[in-house]
């Protein structure tokens, strides 16, 4: 039996990933989070087999709690579950422990065979995320300007582009609003930008937006 925990802050979402899996009689999902603190609660619990996890949720979510779940349940394999279909959340994903990676448009086809290859202890990646996590090994010329931004400020950027302030970033984030500042003029200085608007115009071209879950 693989014991599953769901975490989603959207009821709809949940209700539907346990509808799929209802009639699947290898798998049972014994617990939900609604956010990053719930998730990890309930991993500090055990019993579970594997995470399915959206990758936008309030408060800590993403890379950074894909790292503090890896943390504190090394073992505990990680199915992300997400709107983002843009390969480079994927490899930030797999690259801070991510064992597969989902689109929740694929879910319905998708999930109980992704379930099963990562409890096997097999990766569950796409062929054009594999591609994208081999790219990323070889020597580039000319990175995009994106590629050079660490996993926090890859994070801001994301948040800025899609209209948030200074304050509601730090407070999401559990930062201070000097610290995210000064994310921000980091971000600036490694695209090469000068201002927000050119970051925003940047995002759209890339498609690097992020879907609000």
């Amino acid at each position: 039996m693989i014991r599953i925990l769901i975490a989603d802050d959207h009821t709809i979402m949940r209700e539907g990933l346990k509808r799929i899996l209802e009639g699947e009689a290898e798998i049972e999902v014994v617990a939900e989070a609604v956010d990053g603190l719930d998730a990890l609660q309930k991993v500090r619990l055990g019993g579970l087999d594997l995470i399915v996890l959206d990758l936008s949720m309030p408060g800590r979510s993403g890379v950074d709690l894909i790292r503090q779940l890896k943390e504190e349940a090394p073992k505990l394999p990680i199915l992300i579950l997400t709107m983002h279909e843009e390969e480079q959340y994927a490899v930030r994903a797999i690259r801070a422990g991510a064992n597969g990676y989902l689109t929740k448009e694929s879910a319905g086809l998708e999930l109980v065979n992704a379930i099963h290859k990562i409890a096997s202890g097999r990766p569950y990646i796409s062929m054009a995320v594999a591609e994208q996590l081999a790219m990323n090994l070889m020597p580039e010329d000319v990175a995009l300007p994106h590629k050079t931004l660490s996993d926090r400020e890859f994070q801001i950027f994301q948040l800025l582009v899609q209209g948030k302030s200074l304050t509601d970033i730090a407070d999401g984030l559990f930062l201070s609003v000097k610290t995210v500042s000064t994310h921000k003029t980091r971000i600036l200085v490694k695209m090469r930008m000068k201002n927000l608007t050119e970051m925003v115009q940047y995002a759209v071209e890339h498609q690097l937006i992020a879907p609000r879950s």
